[in-house]
């Protein structure tokens, strides 16, 4: 596996565009397209929250219905979500938009929104920057970057991934935008996600494969403990490549599992790295778990715990945080085995043995913990699992950014 410079654009026959089409921002791209030169398989993974956005329901029709898919408009800004059945109406008018400047079929145009829940969207822009838009979709890294732009709301920066792997003797290439930043705690996967792919798979693999991985990536973060609304993760395959098709779960199927894995993660740990106001990506690892559903949920506990997230903003080695937060999580183990490490690029040092502070040194630990990357590390001795979760630091700003998020 290499990883390449790129994003939704990288794998062969994917085309993306972006403009500025006043759905909410004025001074900036809001919206952008992702389109493949030829139909696509398609997988889907989606909130879990009652309250589903209209693009979320749309979707899951493609998904499951329709399974196949060529083309997907997102907008920033405006979420569609609580929006009735004009909602849906407007999902119905950007894809027989689509349909009507690319000749795809209206079931086969996938849309997603982000952004103020409960406003309606302003149908008629949608539809002029569908229109901008198609003129300009072409398959430059530009392209897919200006794409991976358009969609952000209160992200800080762009969030884009890709790499190669050789299956069958032929070059298949995985690549994937994503956007979030707050109301960030899924229960599938994420708030935005794209990942393009010219492999040849079946879509039920391809279903298999990401409902899988979302599991150990996505459904891994967590930045305030909100499930949004419009929770969606979108992959497109389409056959481009000319591998041997995957239909079964060969030595190919895990060699793409693999990659899928990375793609994930990586776009996952940039969200949770960019939670809203945070200063930096705080890592938790479990390891010597009984069983690893036990790590997941001991890691998930501590990255939500906003009193230990605060400890983080404040370079605070407040250990105790860490362990009360492992205890009310619901999994059973022994305090008092319990060693506890954090670690950064400024170093690595053992906080607790047997669930007790060992002599170490404040300073040396505000060091470790003042880098943009934390990590903490318990090991509870009782087997050899282990799972990864990632959340961010809670700061003022997240507040600030909160209090007025609609003005």
């Amino acid at each position: 596996m290499k990883q390449i410079k790129g994003g939704v654009t990288a794998a062969k026959g994917f085309l993306a565009a972006s403009t500025a089409a006043g759905i909410k921002y004025k001074d900036r791209a809001d919206m952008a397209m992702i389109y493949s030169e030829v139909p696509c398989g398609v997988a889907g993974t989606f909130t879990k929250n009652l309250v589903k956005a209209a693009p979320v329901k749309w979707d899951q029709n493609i998904v499951y219905g329709t399974k196949q898919a060529q083309a997907v408009v997102v907008n920033a800004g405006i979420a569609n979500a609580c929006t009735g059945e004009q909602g849906m109406g407007y999902c119905l008018a950007t894809a027989e938009k689509v349909s009507e400047v690319l000749n795809v079929p209206s079931d086969q145009v996938l849309v997603a929104s982000t952004g103020v829940i409960g406003m309606q969207l302003p149908i008629d822009r949608i539809c002029a920057g569908i229109d901008a838009m198609t003129p300009n979709l072409a398959g430059e890294y530009e392209s897919g970057h200006a794409a991976a732009k358009a969609i952000m709301t209160t992200d800080t920066h762009e969030k884009e991934v890709a790499v190669e792997i050789e299956l069958g003797g032929k070059t298949v290439t995985i690549g994937g935008m994503c956007k979030g930043s707050g109301m960030i705690h899924p229960n599938m996967c994420t708030m935005l996600s794209f990942v393009t792919t010219d492999v040849a798979i079946s879509q039920e693999l391809l279903l298999e494969a990401l409902k899988a991985d979302v599991e150990d990536t996505y459904n891994m973060i967590s930045v305030d403990g909100d499930t949004s609304t419009n929770d969606t993760c979108l992959l497109l395959a389409n056959g481009m490549a000319e591998n041997p098709k995957i239909t079964e779960k060969n030595e190919d199927y895990h060699a793409f599992c693999k990659a899928l894995n990375f793609v994930n993660e990586t776009l996952a740990k940039m969200m949770a790295g960019d939670g809203e106001g945070a200063t930096a990506l705080f890592e938790v690892k479990i390891i010597g778990a009984e069983t690893k559903e036990q790590a997941k949920i001991l890691s998930k506990s501590v990255i939500t715990s906003s009193l230990t997230k605060a400890a983080i903003y404040g370079h605070d080695a407040n250990w105790g945080r860490i362990l009360c937060a492992m205890g009310y999580s619901g999994a059973q183990f022994d305090p008092e085995k319990v060693d506890l490490f954090f670690e950064s690029e400024a170093g690595r040092m053992q906080i607790i043995k047997d669930g007790v502070a060992v002599d170490y040194s404040e300073e040396e630990a505000t060091k470790i913990l003042s880098e943009p990357a934390v990590t903490a590390i318990a090991d509870i001795k009782m087997g050899t699992c282990e799972a990864t979760a990632w959340g961010c630091d809670l700061t003022y700003d997240y507040v600030k950014i909160n209090a007025d998020y609609r003005s």
